[in-house]
């Protein structure tokens, strides 16, 4: 509009000039008149040329760039997440059996030990010093059973004396007995087959029984535990399926359930689920773990993403890309939501496999507007 003006005014200027001289009025107001409405004519056509070719602009502009992405049958899973962590199922804290001092210490961390392995000594001199003076005691009774054994095998002396003798031997034989068995509890020896994780204790310190000494792991048998929400306690049971995701070392494994407990906690009003794993070295006791339980599955299901969604009136609807007459436009489809989970979404009806959703540019597109890709 303000081209027209600078337009206008510099031609009426030109013909205000040219009849501004002398002569009859009259006819110098018809002449202007004329020229008037000629020159309206001329700027009408000229109008309407350029409006039309405004027109053909507009309709390039509003030919808005899209992106589309082809719908496909896929398997769509809902999942319950919670958070566990790795524990191994033979972790034991070591003690003494017995009190005293620790006089030596043959493991060290990191060490492979077998199952009755000694890990550390406790003082045992005491025993050591009672139990040679019982050794001399018993060479003396075995002397004296067998010198009466074989007075009685020839019918000498009495039967009380062979009997004494022989209840004397084997009196001291029992406390030799209980002494080896109080001398090998001075030993601190591995429970389980594994790795020592931990030497606590040191030489010198004194040994307790309950006091943790060591800690031995056994790592290839590990399993990741977890606390679910009483909601989902009828959603779970041994087998299910389960994905765990360790971000401290970005891995997922597929796996399952491989314990539910059938009683919740009153106090966190949680149920226990076990997820046992295999051996592998890269996975640490205590170590965080996603656990992500499959409680739905749609196989063939048509999956978009969430944020492709729009709603009118409350029901939701996606733009796709249609071919019409030859030209592509916008297309809007009602559709029937299932579940939902994360950035995705099941679709249970509305479109088809090979429909072409609109993923970018789909904001403001109204059915039958032109689009280019």
């Amino acid at each position: 509009m303000t081209k027209r003006y600078f337009f206008i005014i510099p031609v009426l200027t030109v013909i205000l000039v040219a009849c501004g001289g002398g002569g009859n009025k009259s006819e110098q107001l018809q002449q202007l008149k004329q020229e008037k409405a000629k020159f309206n004519t001329d700027i009408d056509k000229k109008i309407a040329a350029l409006e039309k070719e405004v027109g053909k602009s507009d309709s390039v502009v509003r030919m808005k760039d899209v992106v589309v992405a082809a719908v496909k049958d896929t398997t769509f899973e809902h999942y319950i997440d919670v958070q566990g962590s790795v524990d191994a199922r033979e972790n034991v804290n070591v003690s003494a059996r017995v009190p005293g001092v620790i006089t030596a210490i043959m493991v060290k961390e990191g060490q492979r030990v077998s199952q009755g392995q000694t890990l550390a000594q406790v003082d045992d001199q005491v025993l050591k010093a009672n139990m040679a003076e019982l050794r001399t005691q018993m060479e003396l009774a075995n002397t004296v059973f067998e010198k009466q054994k074989n007075l009685w095998a020839q019918k000498i002396g009495s039967e009380i004396q062979f009997l004494n003798a022989k209840s004397q031997k084997e009196g001291l034989e029992r406390k030799m007995a209980t002494l080896q068995d109080q001398q090998s509890q001075t030993r601190i020896i591995a429970p389980i087959s594994g790795v020592v994780d931990a030497v606590i204790a040191k030489v010198g310190d004194n040994a307790a029984p309950g006091a943790p000494a060591f800690r031995v792991i056994n790592a290839n048998n590990l399993k990741v535990t977890a606390n679910v929400a009483e909601a989902y306690a009828g959603l779970l049971k041994t087998g299910d399926r389960v994905i765990l995701s360790f971000p401290d070392i970005n891995r997922e494994i597929r796996a399952n359930i491989g314990f539910a407990s059938r009683t919740i906690d009153p106090l966190s009003r949680t149920i226990k689920i076990e997820v046992p794993l295999k051996a592998d070295n890269s996975l640490r006791p205590n170590m965080i773990a996603h656990i992500r339980i499959v409680d739905y599955k749609a196989d063939n299901a048509v999956v978009i993403p969430v944020n492709v969604i729009q709603y009118s009136s409350g029901s939701p609807y996606v733009i796709v890309a249609e071919n019409s007459n030859g030209k592509l436009i916008a297309k809007r489809k009602n559709i029937e939501l299932g579940r939902t989970y994360n950035d995705k979404a099941e679709i249970k009806s509305g479109l088809n496999k090979g429909d072409n959703i609109i993923t970018i540019g789909f904001q403001g597109l109204n059915d039958n507007d032109l689009i280019k890709l």
